[in-house]
């Protein structure tokens, strides 16, 4: 079972009108959604809003251990989605596994651009 993926704005704010989130992030689409995303766990990290899953993992009752549970734990998921041909399971794990990847990223003082510069550098 998935654990939800806290989303822009997911503190119960709405977006106002001129597409700028809870966070004051201003969504450019598609291609900003892990930017936006990784904005979203940084300010659960600094603020460490009470009920927030997002930071809970970044207590010390929970931490790095649970992070790294959770990653190989989605990461099995996402293969089984795979083999039972499951596209709509296949996506919602792959994002939950994306979003702890994010996590471990924020917890090791790393952040989105880490990951496309060696991205980068492999292709």
């Amino acid at each position: 079972m998935s654990d939800p993926v806290e989303p822009v704005g997911d503190d119960g704010t709405e977006d106002d009108a001129t597409g700028n989130d809870a966070t004051g992030s201003t969504r450019t689409g598609d291609a900003a959604v892990l930017d936006d995303l990784f904005a979203t766990i940084e300010s659960r990290r600094a603020e460490l809003p009470e009920g927030s899953y997002t930071a809970s993992l970044f207590t010390h009752e929970k931490g790095e251990n649970a992070v790294l549970e959770k990653l190989g734990e989605e990461a099995t998921e996402t293969i089984l989605a795979a083999k039972d041909d499951d596209d709509e399971a296949l996506t919602a794990e792959s994002a939950d596994l994306v979003y702890h990847l994010l996590v471990l990223l924020a917890m090791k003082d790393l952040d989105v651009s880490d990951l496309r510069a060696e991205l980068r550098d492999r292709f």
